[in-house]
């Protein structure tokens, strides 16, 4: 897992990482999407410093349970947020008695994909899922043309 890496991010930052509670959603969606808020299969985790949300991820539970809408405020990228978010998602995933999780990342998007690897993600050898439309969440509809690379990792049994 990145756990190993977030133990120390976090004593350097002084973070807490914790389950986004109905009292939080206000605050966080002020600064963070929350696009998939109300889908009722998951759960969103918050990285908060000094009573500010810094970035969020959602962990859905499907099977295997899916890593989404993972983002971290412009302000506050590249300092261990993005790793320490996908770290908590594992602990959850393996928590709940899972033992794979996966993720979709954008064909295009290297920096994330760098980012899921490091941590341990591999491609899962499915092909591209293309996806092309409007797509209506929570924080409103997008466009969207993408194609969609699968990423899985075996969570410690």
């Amino acid at each position: 897992m990145c756990g190993a890496i977030i133990a120390d991010i976090q004593q350097q930052q002084n973070w807490d990482i914790r389950q986004l509670s109905p009292d939080e959603v206000d605050v966080v969606s002020d600064v963070l999407g929350l696009a998939r808020l109300y889908e009722g299969n998951g759960r969103y985790f918050v990285v908060w410093a000094a009573g500010a949300p810094l970035g969020h991820v959602h962990l859905a539970f499907t099977e295997p349970p899916e890593l989404q809408d993972l983002e971290v405020r412009p302000s506050h990228r590249r300092l261990g947020i993005a790793t320490a978010l996908v770290a908590a998602a594992e602990e959850e995933a393996h928590a709940q008695g899972f033992q794979m999780i996966r993720l979709e990342v954008s064909r295009g998007d290297a920096a994330a994909q760098a980012l899921y690897r490091k941590c341990g993600y591999a491609d899962a050898g499915l092909p591209l899922r293309r996806v092309k439309g409007r797509i209506v969440l929570r924080t409103g509809p997008i466009d969207v043309d993408d194609s969609l690379l699968s990423f899985t990792k075996q969570l410690p049994g």
